[in-house]
């Protein structure tokens, strides 16, 4: 059964923007790092960014500059904000949570159903 909730894909030009959110409960939200992976068809499934409950902040290189990912604690929710989409961002993106940082970027064990990101050229 999914503990998390994504929300917020959708289709958008080359450099354009997205926002992403992804609601969770306690303990995942308050206690976890929490995160995003995307994967397109063909692809293994990437890390995208992740925070922890500290806000310390983890991204993949190919996002660095470009996304931005927070975390609302009056809502429970982790946002991914994505600026200056690009043709290549394009896949399903999967709200991810683990209790340390180092399980969430490589394998976490709490996942979203995930949502869909098309970036048009």
């Amino acid at each position: 059964q999914a503990q998390l909730a994504e929300s917020g894909g959708g289709l958008v030009q080359a450099g354009g923007s997205l926002r992403l959110s992804c609601a969770a409960p306690d303990p995942i939200f308050s206690n976890y790092a929490m995160g995003w992976f995307r994967q397109a068809p063909g692809k293994e499934r990437e890390f995208v960014s992740a925070i922890m409950w500290s806000r310390s902040t983890q991204y993949a290189d190919s996002v660095q500059g470009r996304f931005s990912i927070s975390k609302d604690d009056a809502k429970h929710t982790v946002y991914l904000q994505m600026n200056n989409l690009k043709p290549e961002d394009t896949g399903v993106y999967y709200c991810a949570a683990d209790q340390s940082m180092g399980k969430m970027i490589k394998s976490p064990n709490y996942w979203g159903q995930g949502t869909q990101v098309t970036v048009s050229s």
